[in-house]
């Protein structure tokens, strides 16, 4: 059964909100709210939010958005981006130490010779709404015209230093190559520096940067409950993956892959081969999966410690639980009810927020209020 509820959303562009609609929706932990909360976006790619209240939203065609209070702004400085195919403004994330020293960190396909490249900044988000000392601490080497396979999801770990998905741009062979930063999961310092004990730092010939490579296209990551990264990727026809990188380790695209060329047909030396790694979970048919996190169990216990992936294919979140070593998808929700879901990420109080690419909208999910 669904219920209609009348709640309030703030749509870009207005100065006030205005009334929208709430849908309760049925899930195994018992029936929820999904309220809309912005309307009116462009191309939405990542929400996050901020301490005391209110979210930042990117939206790929170059405009990163502050909401709160009802009200959607845009936040000036931002970088320039080129916006082709799947590149533009992509993910962000609030600094843990933001109370202190308001940075942020962008991620965005950076115009440069040959194309465009993935990069990540930081920058000092200055009241009203507008970004100062912004600077790129990491960027490809080199450029592509290829519009797809950007990555792009920046995740901050305990020790500080940032994990960044960067796929392989659509030229798969570099995602074995040491020497480029093609689909791979890039670690750095909060300063742009190499952590020394990146796994590959000191190797001749190899990006010291990489923290793990064979990757074709992440653009989901999060950190679990030990602190260990975990990404969501797609793969070609079939085969999207669940990994948790490690350092060093050896995810085997395009060597290894549990999908298909799109014209039919093994990709590689099929399914496995040695030193590489196997992942936690796979798709198929694919969901073309984007956005990623680990629930903490606030509002929903019995959801503690579960995986929640958008699918931009089948229009639903997908649910897994079993931990690492027998992750299995429990439930889809909402399936075909959101457009295009694009990012999934838990606010500090526990509600479960996610984008909806088409429809131009956030979401905010919390258990059923009482009839």
């Amino acid at each position: 059964m669904r219920r209609t509820i009348l709640s309030f959303v703030a749509v870009v562009g207005l100065v006030s909100p205005v009334p929208g609609l709430a849908e309760e929706l049925e899930t195994s932990a018992g029936p929820v709210d999904v309220r809309r909360t912005v309307a009116g976006l462009e191309t939405p790619w990542a929400i996050a939010f901020l301490p005391g209240g209110g979210q930042l939203i990117t939206e790929r065609g170059g405009r990163l958005l502050l909401v709160r209070d009802g009200k959607a702004v845009p936040v000036a400085g931002v970088p320039e981006v080129r916006v082709k195919g799947q590149g533009g403004l992509l993910d962000v994330q609030v600094a843990r130490d933001f109370d202190a020293s308001r940075e942020i960190f962008l991620t965005f396909s950076e115009p440069m010779r040959g194309g465009a490249g993935t990069a990540l900044a930081v920058a000092r988000l200055e009241a009203p709404a507008r970004l100062s000392n912004l600077r790129v601490i990491f960027r490809q080497a080199e450029g592509s015209s290829a519009g797809r396979h950007f990555g792009s999801r920046v995740v901050e770990a305990p020790d500080g230093t940032l994990f960044l998905t960067i796929g392989d741009r659509g030229e798969r062979d570099r995602a074995q190559d040491l020497g480029s930063a093609n689909g791979k999961v890039i670690r750095v310092a909060r300063d742009g520096t190499i952590p020394p004990d990146n796994p590959f730092v000191g190797q001749e010939g190899a990006e010291p940067a990489v923290w793990s490579y064979g990757h074709r296209n992440p653009q989901g990551a999060t950190l679990g409950p030990d602190g260990a990264v975990w990404t969501v990727e797609h793969g070609p026809k079939g085969g999207d993956e669940i990994n948790r990188p490690a350092a060093g380790r050896n995810h085997g695209w395009p060597v290894i892959s549990y999908g298909e060329e799109y014209s039919g047909g093994r990709i590689g030396r099929g399914t496995a081969a040695e030193g590489m790694v196997q992942p936690l979970h796979y798709w198929d048919p694919s969901i073309a999966p984007s956005g990623m996190m680990i629930y903490s169990g606030r509002l929903w216990p019995e959801w503690k410690g579960n995986i929640f992936v958008g699918s931009l294919k089948f229009d639903m979140i997908s649910r897994l639980s079993g931990g690492a070593e027998s992750l299995v998808e429990a439930e889809r929700l909402f399936e075909g009810e959101f457009p295009r879901i694009r990012d999934v990420r838990e606010a500090p109080d526990g509600s479960i927020w996610f984008l909806s690419e088409d429809e131009g909208a956030a979401y905010r999910m919390t258990p059923a209020a009482a009839s």
